[in-house]
């Protein structure tokens, strides 16, 4: 199905359906997983690299055995494209001693600082596009509420996910509405021109927001939502979902024993 939506359910664009091992685990397992696994890989320091050269080998083949396809992922990855400029821009901009790579001098503090976005944020990105992509967004909410998430985070988790959709729907037909009226956005003139497509995009939101309120409330909404039914997990599916936290927890911590040997030998 690519990136539209599965069915006719709100909020499932991101949902790819299968039968893989991934996606046979239960939500809440999963979120646990991944949870784990993005905070391991952001509290490891940035050197050596052969630990996130690591980590990727690992990630990737969850990627893998979720059978997501690489197509798809490389066209969820996207949203770290402004990380990514960010980060190639710390070399120059840094401060601290400089390091000549051919005609020119960059900062070694930069370097360090932009391998060390460039790795944490494609590898949590990566984690994060496979639980999406293997998890319903109905499943999602019915993890979080296993899981005794505070209901309010709950409620507003699921508002995100399931009228994002709407919202960038509602924006691609005022695109279209703009084109159609000759309008090409061409420059800073342009600006002017978005600024009020925002504006506008803003109010029907808030509108669309109190309507569907509304019609919760109508429909016996009291400030709490529903609990949802998910699937239970027993031992084996819990072994299966934190070996990958489990294995990159391991990975990290090698280099603090290699350094702890060396740190023994050299006292003694």
């Amino acid at each position: 199905m690519g990136d539209r939506p599965g069915g006719h359910v709100p909020g499932e664009f991101l949902h790819l359906p299968g039968h893989s091992p991934v996606h046979r685990l239960p939500a809440h397992v999963k979120i646990v997983a991944a949870f784990l696994t993005i905070v391991v890989i952001v509290l490891t320091p940035p050197t050596p690299a052969w630990v996130f050269m690591a980590y990727t080998v690992v990630v990737v083949g969850v990627v893998a055995l979720s059978g997501i396809g690489p197509a798809t992922v490389l066209r969820r990855m996207r949203v770290e494209i402004p990380f990514v400029a960010f980060a190639v821009l710390l070399p120059f901009v840094g401060q601290g001693q400089r390091i000549p790579i051919g005609p020119l001098e960059l900062s070694e503090p930069g370097l360090l600082a932009a391998w060390n976005i460039l790795a944490k944020a494609t590898l949590t990105l990566l984690v994060s596009v496979t639980l999406a992509s293997t998890t319903s967004a109905t499943d999602l909410v019915a993890g979080l509420q296993r899981l005794r998430v505070p209901d309010l985070l709950v409620q507003i988790v699921s508002a995100m996910v399931r009228y994002v959709h709407v919202v960038s729907q509602e924006w691609s037909r005022m695109s279209r509405a703009r084109a159609a009226r000759g309008f090409t956005a061409r420059g800073p003139r342009s600006w002017w021109v978005l600024g009020q497509s925002v504006g506008t995009l803003f109010i029907r939101s808030y509108e669309r927001g109190e309507r569907v309120h509304l019609a919760m409330v109508s429909r016996g909404y009291s400030g709490r939502l529903p609990v949802l039914t998910t699937t239970t997990a027993g031992p084996a599916e819990w072994a299966r979902a934190l070996t990958v936290p489990v294995v990159i927890g391991v990975i990290s911590l090698i280099p603090l024993i290699a350094a702890a040997g060396t740190f023994a030998g050299g006292a003694s």
